[in-house]
């Protein structure tokens, strides 16, 4: 991952703690390569489990490499939309306004 995507918190775990980050990336990398799905789809689920855990910095930042990789507004919206009966309307909406910024770019 390009070093300028990557959040401050992000780049300080990294210099403190550079084996453990190391051997994150190398899971998340081994888990994207494992199967079938494509980096869109993988985005999308990352995006609704950070929904889910209400993690707004997540969700916003799985958006953007969704739409990086090719999602459309549409894509984005009904990934979270169908939450909406796991986690709940406000959770869902709350999601849904944290990626925002990043539908239609």
């Amino acid at each position: 991952m390009a070093e300028a995507s990557l959040s401050r918190h992000y780049q300080m775990l990294a210099r403190n703690y550079p084996a453990f980050m190391s051997a994150l990336d190398n899971l998340a990398k081994a888990a994207r390569q494992c199967g079938p799905l494509d980096e869109k789809t993988i985005q999308l689920v990352q995006m609704a489990a950070a929904a889910a855990r209400g993690s707004e910095t997540s969700v916003s930042s799985h958006a953007r490499r969704a739409v990086r990789a090719g999602a459309k507004t549409e894509e984005i919206c009904q990934a979270l939309l169908v939450l909406a009966t796991t986690i709940g309307f406000p959770a869902t909406a709350a999601a849904i306004k944290w990626a925002e910024k990043y539908l239609d770019e």
